[in-house]
């Protein structure tokens, strides 16, 4: 920068008559630059070509920084230039302009993205600049504090260090720590022996109280010790027409070699003074005393070292105790009172901290600076006494604090044993923050009084999880740092709340083909009709390529995918930073309706309790069960002595019969004490137990990484217990038998086993040629009737090819066995070279399909409104369309009563699965119909079929008009079905499956690494399948793979899992598309993909799970 000029503004023409923004500021705020004087000023000629940096701050300095900003009138004026020329020249680019107004708690940004030169742009040199509203970042607005510190009158009272202050109002609100010097020539200049320092500062507004305030310095300088008589705070009233001192008596020393030996204190207010302007002009002054002020209170703080290897520490060590008054701020345990070498193995130190009483202690946090050779340390627990009502409290740790142990962190948060509030300073992430906004913790809380990160994440009505996947294009423009947002527009145009896709911390922006995923909760719009996207920057070099968006509604079983493919800017495509688009377009998928539970879960209140392992949980129904889903482990979750919440979507099957939990055994503390959880439904509040007590652990309690719960609902267990045997039989044929490790799961009517290795048998060599190996499995669920059984091998040893006859299953508490007949090869060289095979059960009687059957109906009518004339039905199933039944209304046999529930019986034609229903509303013949509309609202409908018992619901709740013509109907899709255990039997027949893969054309689309494929369908799953065949390159670019699986019948698939190991040297995989047939019936199900799979690209997942489109 080359020159700096300051002159009024009316000597300059083209800003001649413009009003300064700097008059009228105080001149008694403390600052480097005191004697400047403060005038109407301009600045001109920036000629350097980097980047220049003006900061005002009463009066003018420079620096060459990236940023310049001007204080005055409680505003700071923010500009970014950026200089493209190089030599002298008046031209100017500005980027632009951010406003902050700290009184108002708000900064607002204008952008420019234009030159302010004549040879430049359009020529211009002055330009209108409009506020950017979705880029206004809001705070606690602050207020003006006179703050007047008093040194006392003894000797060597003043100090050289620099003095800080933190002001406390009700309900623990407090002010940020700020520095009353800024520079080491204040320091110099004030707290000095027997004066008084004044500074006004800017600081939150901390509510009308004040009840405390902690002071302390940085002990720096020469003489860094000081002595503090007392404190004056003096602010305006709530309504401005007047002020109020408070006054903090001290008298005490801060310093490190006097007094305690402390370089803080906690003051609170004695007493308070008043000017206040009345009506008539005079002012009034009002002395008065503080009413109950908080008490100085001494916390005897007991910190016990771990009796491990390693666990003392040399370091320094710094506590916070928290507490519903507020916290202690950070303190450094010096001096233990009990010991010279405190922190060291196995010992336990007290330190005494001097604060204004917290009131109920709920957390502390702990760190160390890891200096010292041995800076390690492993917390055991910490106790907090108040020596004054002596309360205790008492915080479990069990921790390291260390780079080089467990998560690498020197810094934790330990919760008082007994603590079930809120914990959601625990919260990293957006998504942390979106789950406590749909637990029952806000259903009581009064959205107005939230504070804090909460306060944008909480909102009026019913609300929902919804996932947002955004893919950014491959242009080299199309990244942007500015940030996304989607908008919902549903029936009867009902819109939710801006949704901001905001990236956890340390991450921002989207980049170049990237593919970034948001988990967010918004209004619950009904069904979805529109989808805005768009950002907040409104500069040009704010612009977005969005190539595909992606929005999944768990509550709802939909997920929609939009091809996009355009620009969200306003210098690119038609201008625009946002876009609405018609769900019309979208391919849409059916992903499984999803209920939303609350899950409690308890971690025992046992030495070494808590876990760092991968938890994971399978639950059972009455109407199905869910996939394996991994508990999402998070910063403090399942320690000890601890209940953790947290939401689950969980597919629709309830009731819940039990719950599987498996832990893998990893991590530093790879063993986990589980108590108890609990489940309980957010829409019907509905609650279910699951009880274990017990060790999750290789060496402890049962020595088991997995555990099976049996569900309690109102004090009922739902599944009784048993014992299995398992008889395997090989084959009498040349190599039948085998060294690898052999593994089945059972399926029943109430679910599966599980994987159960069958390793101790009464033969020494297990599995060999013509021999009989018998397993035993004691305190299981009873899985009922058996109708399937999973079996197979690891494919290790010498010979692992195997050749099995038959295996028997007894369930011995109903002396009942269940035959699974083989006869076939396990071995990748014989037969067809599958390892994984299912069976179904022999003792099952396979049933011609039906001919006729008899369906009970049964409709529940609402309090909408009933009828006396005839109603219809027309049933569609997946084979067959029924005929009419038509129900005749009659004054002797009425039916379709104001909330009157009525059961018809209807024989027809097998239909197959239901899938949707044809209702009409008919007048009887002859009937006069008056003018205003007749309408009967059908509320339910439950169709049965009773050869094999399957139950098909309709959640109809809707109003059909009386009409005298069949052509008038309202048409329901099945909601929810029911499949009994006689008609899943009848489908477990033998079938193969063509799989046919498609990769992708684009460069480096082929894969080296092995290809696994999992097929769901309505009856099960394959099991986890690899895709090989014997001397082919498989998975090249452009190529189309066919494979075939022989499973049992799957019925109608839903899913299809697709991952890769990342073997090989390009593991990398884009994936076109997945086709699979059913080779019996010729049907086909296509998966769409075009995903990469691929560490390196897009979202760098392995994995998809592809659903077939609606």
């Amino acid at each position: 920068m080359k020159s700096l000029l300051t002159q009024p503004l009316s000597g300059i023409p083209e800003l001649s008559g413009v009003p300064s923004i700097l008059d009228s500021v105080p001149t008694s705020l403390p600052t480097d630059s005191a004697s400047c004087h403060l005038f109407p000023f301009a600045l001109a000629n920036f000629t350097d070509s980097s980047l220049d940096v003006i900061q005002l701050q009463l009066g003018i300095r420079f620096k060459r920084h990236h940023f310049s900003s001007a204080v005055a009138k409680g505003m700071t004026l923010l500009w970014w230039s950026y200089r493209q020329l190089s030599g002298k020249a008046p031209g100017w680019f500005v980027d632009w302009v951010e406003v902050d107004a700290p009184s108002l708690g708000k900064c607002m940004t204008f952008p420019c993205g234009r030159w302010l030169a004549k040879n430049e742009d359009d020529g211009a040199i002055v330009r209108d600049l409009f506020h950017a509203e979705l880029q206004t970042r809001l705070y606690t607005p602050f207020v003006p504090y006179e703050i007047t510190l008093y040194t006392s009158d003894v000797f060597a009272a003043g100090t050289d260090a620099n003095i800080f202050i933190v002001i406390y109002g009700c309900d623990a609100v407090c002010t940020r720590q700020k520095y009353l010097c800024t520079n080491k020539r204040e320091q110099k200049l004030f707290f000095e022996r027997k004066s008084a320092s004044r500074f006004i500062v800017e600081l939150e507004d901390v509510g009308e109280i004040i009840e405390k305030i902690r002071i302390g310095h940085n002990n720096t300088g020469i003489n860094p010790g000081w002595h503090c008589s007392h404190v004056d705070i003096r602010r305006l009233l709530p309504d401005k027409d007047g002020t109020e001192t408070l006054t903090f008596p001290c008298d005490r020393w801060l310093a490190t070699s006097e007094d305690d030996k402390k370089t803080l204190r906690e003051l609170v207010p004695y007493d308070i003074f008043t000017e206040k302007y009345m009506k008539d002009g005079s002012l009034r002054q009002v002395y008065k005393e503080v009413e109950e002020p908080l008490d100085i209170v001494l916390y005897s703080v007991q910190i016990f070292t771990g009796n491990v290897p390693g666990a003392g520490t040399d370091a320094k060590v710094y506590i916070t105790i928290y507490g519903d008054l507020g916290d202690t701020g950070e303190r450094y345990l010096g001096k233990s009172e009990n010991r010279t070498n405190k922190f060291e193995k196995g010992a336990a130190d007290t330190f005494i901290i001097e604060a204004a009483d917290l009131g109920v202690i709920y957390k502390i946090k702990l760190r160390h600076d890891n200096t010292k050779w041995c800076a390690d340390w492993y917390v055991e627990k910490v106790e907090v006494w108040n020596d004054t009502n002596e309360d205790e409290f008492l915080f479990l740790c069990g921790r390291w604090l260390s780079l080089k142990r467990e998560d690498g962190r020197l810094e934790r948060l330990f919760y008082e044993k007994e603590y079930t509030g809120d914990r959601s300073s625990n919260c990293s992430s957006p998504a942390d923050f979106w789950e406590i906004a749909l637990s029952s913790k806000m259903d009581d809380v009064d959205i107005a009084t939230v504070t804090g990160p909460m306060a944008s994440y909480v909102q009026e009505g019913p609300v929902i999880p919804y996932y947002v996947s955004v893919t950014t294009g491959k242009h080299k423009d199309a990244a942007t740092d500015s940030r996304a947002f989607i908008l919902l527009t549903g029936e009867d145009d009902e819109r939710s709340n801006r949704i901001w896709l905001d990236h956890p911390r340390g991450k921002r922006g989207f980049s170049c083909g990237s593919v970034e995923e948001f988990y967010v909760a918004g209004l619950d719009v009904g069904t979805i009709k529109k989808i805005e996207l768009g950002h907040d920057g409104a500069s040009p070099e704010s612009c977005w390529l969005v190539e595909e968006l992606c929005l999944a509604v768990p509550t709802q079983g939909t997920k929609y995918m939009l091809r996009c493919n355009c620009w969200l800017a306003k210098d690119r495509g038609d201008g625009i930073t946002s876009r609405v688009f018609d769900l019309l377009d979208a391919i849409v998928v059916n992903i499984g309706v999803k209920v939303l539970y609350e899950m409690t879960v308890w971690t025992g209140d046992v030495v070494g309790g808590g876990t760092d392992s991968n938890i994971f949980m399978t639950l059972y129904g009455i109407n199905g069960s869910t996939e394996e889903v991994q508990l999402d482990k998070k910063k403090a979750r399942f320690e000890r002595e601890q209940n953790d919440t947290f939401i689950m979507e969980i597919l629709d099957i309830a009731p819940f019969t039990k719950m599987r939990i498996r832990i893998d055994g990893l991590g530093s503390r790879p063993e986990w004490f589980l108590e108890r959880i609990l489940l309980k439904n957010m829409n019907t509040g509905d609650l279910t137990m699951f009880y274990y007590g017990d060790w999750l652990s290789q060496r402890k309690g049962k020595k088991t990484l997995v555990c099976e719960m049996c569900a309690v609902i109102d004090g009922e267990e739902m599944m009784d217990w048993t014992s299995y045997t398992v008889s395997v039989k090989t084959s009498n044929i040349l190599g039948a038998g085998t060294d690898a490790n052999v593994f089945i799961t059972i399926f029943g009517e109430n679910g599966d086993s599980g994987t159960l290795a069958l390793k101790q048998s009464a033969n020494w060599n297990k599995f060999e040629r013509n021999n009989t190996d018998t397993f035993n499995f004691s305190d299981m669920l009873s899985l009922g009737h058996l109708c399937k059984l999973r079996v197979w091998h690891d494919n290790k040893g010498m010979f692992p090819g195997w050749h099995l006859s038959y295996i028997d299953v007894k369930d011995n508490s109903r002396d009942e066995t269940f035959r699974f007949q083989c006869d076939c090869w396990f071995s990748k060289s014989e037969g067809d070279r599958q390892i994984v095979r299912d069976f179904a059960c022999a003792n099952n009687e396979i049933h011609h399909e039906l001919e006729e059957t008899t369906y009970e109906i049964v409709i529940e009518t609402g309090n909408g409104g009933e009828t006396r004339e005839n109603v219809w039905l027309i049933l569609e199933g997946r084979k067959n369309r029924s005929k009419e039944f038509l129900v005749e209304n009659s004054s002797r046999q009425r039916a379709f009563r104001k909330g009157a529930t009525d059961t018809f019986e209807f024989d027809s034609i097998y239909l197959g699965d239901i899938a949707s229903l044809c209702v009409g509303h008919l007048a009887r013949e002859d009937r006069f119909i008056p003018k205003r509309e007749l309408v009967w609202h059908v509320k339910t409908i439950t169709i049965t079929e009773m050869e094999y018992g399957n139950v098909y619901f309709f959640n109809c709740d809707c109003l059909i008009p009386l009409k005298r013509k069949r052509k008038y109907f309202k048409v329901f899709e099945v909601t929810k079905t029911t499949e009994s255990f006689a008609s899943k039997v009848q489908s477990l027949v033998p079938v193969k499956y063509e799989v046919i893969v498609t990769t992708g054309y684009e460069l480096g689309a082929g894969t080296d690494a092995n290809v696994f494929v999992t097929i769901f369908g309505a009856n099960g799953d394959t099991g986890k399948r690899e895709l090989k065949q014997k001397m082919r390159n498989l998975f090249e670019r452009g190529s189309t793979n066919r494979f075939f699986l022989e499973t049992l019948e799957l019925g109608e698939l839903r899913k299809a899992r697709l991952e890769h190991d990342s073997s090989g040297y390009c593991p990398g995989w884009l994936v076109e598309k997945v086709e699979v047939t059913n080779t019996s019936t010729g049907v086909a199900t296509i998966f769409s993909c075009g995903r990469w799979l691929d560490k390196k690209r897009g979202d760098g997942l392995t994995w998809r799970d592809l659903f077939p489109s609606v």
